[in-house]
């Protein structure tokens, strides 16, 4: 499991605006170490947020996405007090699942 991720989630005029970042080391398999030996991929595959419950965000990912990454999305609906849930998991199998709280 990763280190917690840092998500931002504000409602405003109807539409919830949500920011995540998360801690990820996202090797796409490319590399080679000191020895010449490639580096094993290992990445976030696919990533899931819910709103009450309900799912807002489906994305499936690959090695293409930078180390520690960001994401911004919005949703119609949410009102301050509404949980949102953001879940990841990566190409091993490991996941991460945090929530926040709308304000």
């Amino acid at each position: 499991m990763g280190n917690p991720m840092r998500i931002r989630a504000k409602a405003a005029n109807g539409e919830t605006e949500v920011r995540v970042l998360m801690s990820h080391k996202m090797e796409g398999g490319q590399r080679k170490d000191a020895s010449g030996k490639p580096i094993p991929a290992h990445h976030i595959a696919k990533v899931t947020a819910k709103h009450n419950g309900k799912e807002v965000l489906n994305a499936n990912w690959g090695p293409a996405v930078s180390q520690n990454p960001y994401l911004a999305f919005s949703f119609k609906g949410g009102a301050k007090g509404d949980k949102v849930e953001v879940n990841w998991v990566d190409n091993t199998g490991d996941s991460r699942t945090d929530t926040a709280t709308v304000s």
